[in-house]
């Protein structure tokens, strides 16, 4: 077995693992979830290390008859766009298994659907089979659904299903598109890798029905504007390492779907569609920062910001160029460690006074030390301050889309400046001021909580202080694609 199809096997064998083991033990539970997702995490690292940086050809390709009478394979491969996105996948689950060890409601449950939602995204991301990526897209949506729908907040069942009805009207509309390439290809197939060679032939009409059927299930994912209303309700109701994941990597699903499938196989769909791409970008920047900054719970103001980064994200990639493409690649990376680790530190104070209320707090700083530092460092990094990772990403989304879309890029602005006032109010109300003796009993970060966080604090000054840590990843692909697009 090789190296991409090993990482996706080490979940899912913990996951059927996990359904061999009695409920009562807890214990045993809960390590095989750490051991598969370690194990991943351990292949991942050596995907990093053997990945060659200087092609933008895919590589670690796996390719076995499937269905040969449809002209379906089992198609494995990764290039620089794909190769980062695993690796994230596989750091964001490690630490949210860490960090859910305080699950105490059928706990077995719990880690079967959560290993099985970790299989079906590394999938979406390493799979070169149209039929195979959308099985494992699909495969991602059941695992959500239960997680959301059985321990989340008071509201869980009604966000679960407004999750899962928007994924699955997206998937519906992506399922066209799949449908309508693989007859429109000659000689049909699902190879993603062919259509993108093939793409380019089809007619502008033809282009720009198939582009827009796709795009709605990626945008959905995304969420761009004005699909994005399933998103707060989900963060805030989701459990704490299911929130990590939902932020951290489902929603690069949407954006990886666009730069992997719709702009290779459609670019003059594409070029059709920027003017529109740009101004959802800066609506999603803009009324995703105003929305953050109108919010008292301090899980809602983080579940917008969300909305507010994948905008840069978005403006990225209305760039057409290789900065620009980069830094939408980084902002996935980097809005992943950030906002997943956000979500974390709202988990430790949730559990801790069992209210988001950012009202209700103060003082907070002289009594939870390690708590305020980490807090401040990833806030200060959401906002976008020189020297860690969110910094890197954004200027080189503004930098790519300015020679394109100047005015846009100016308006986007303002999101950048509301960001930086709701986290600085929020660190004012929180951590700074006369401490409310209301929080007196409040203890500071145990072992379990510090190893699920630091890696990621870690990795958000390392990023920011040395960003070719990424970008050496990522930037022969990203300029390829640039080159394919501007012909």
């Amino acid at each position: 077995m090789s190296l991409l199809s090993l990482i996706i096997a080490a979940p899912l064998a913990g996951a059927l693992l996990i359904l061999a083991l009695p409920n009562t033990r807890t214990k045993a539970i809960q390590g095989v979830a750490l051991g598969a997702s370690a194990l991943c995490m351990l292949l991942s690292g050596c995907l990093y290390a053997a990945f060659d940086r200087t092609t933008a050809a895919m590589q670690f390709i796996e390719r076995v008859s499937w269905i040969p009478a449809f002209g379906i394979n089992y198609y494995l491969g990764v290039d620089g766009l794909s190769v980062a996105i695993v690796i994230l996948t596989a750091l964001l689950t490690l630490v949210s298994i860490i960090y859910s060890f305080n699950i105490t409601l059928r706990v077995k449950e719990f880690f079967f659907w959560f290993l099985l939602l970790e299989a079906g995204m590394l999938g979406v991301f390493v799979s070169l089979d149209f039929f195979l990526f959308y099985i494992f897209w699909e495969l991602t949506l059941v695992p959500m659904y239960f997680l959301i729908g059985v321990w989340g907040g008071p509201k869980k069942e009604y966000a679960a299903i407004k999750f899962f009805v928007y994924t699955l009207l997206g998937s519906l509309f992506m399922l066209l598109g799949i449908l309508a390439l693989y007859f429109n290809s000659a000689p049909h197939t699902f190879d993603m890798v062919e259509l993108a060679r093939q793409g380019g032939l089809l007619p502008l009409k033809t282009q720009i029905w198939i582009f827009l059927a796709l795009y709605a299930g990626f945008a959905v994912k995304i969420p761009a504007f004005p699909f994005h209303t399933w998103l707060p309700l989900a963060h805030v109701e989701a459990p704490t390492g299911v929130s990590v994941i939902l932020a951290g990597i489902l929603l690069k699903m949407g954006t990886y779907g666009i730069m992997r499938v719709s702009f290779p196989m459609f670019p003059a769909a594409t070029k059709w569609f920027m003017p529109f791409f740009i101004a959802i970008a800066v609506i999603n920047i803009i009324y995703g920062a105003f929305c953050a900054m109108a919010q008292k719970d301090l899980k809602k103001m983080v579940a917008y910001s969300s909305i507010n980064h994948m905008g840069y994200c978005m403006l990225g990639m209305a760039a057409m160029s290789s900065i620009g493409f980069n830094g939408a690649v980084m902002q996935m990376i980097t809005h992943g460690l950030i906002t997943g680790s956000l979500f974390l530190l709202v988990g430790v104070i949730y559990d801790r006074a069992h209210t988001r209320d950012l009202d209700v707090f103060g003082g907070l700083g002289a009594r939870l030390p390690v708590y305020t530092g980490l807090m401040v460092i990833q806030a200060m990094a959401s906002l976008g301050l020189p020297g860690l990772a969110g910094f890197v990403s954004e200027f080189l989304c503004f930098l790519g889309a300015f020679p394109a879309w100047p005015w846009y890029v100016a308006a986007s602005t303002v999101g950048v400046i509301v960001t930086a006032a709701f986290f600085l109010r929020m660190i004012e109300k929180v951590f700074l001021g006369p401490f409310n003796e209301k929080w007196a009993g409040l203890k500071d970060m145990n072992p379990r909580e510090l190893v699920a966080i630091v890696p990621l604090a870690v990795l958000t000054l390392v990023i920011g202080l040395w960003p070719r840590f990424c970008l050496d990843l990522i930037d022969p692909t990203m300029t390829y694609l640039a080159g394919m697009l501007n012909r």
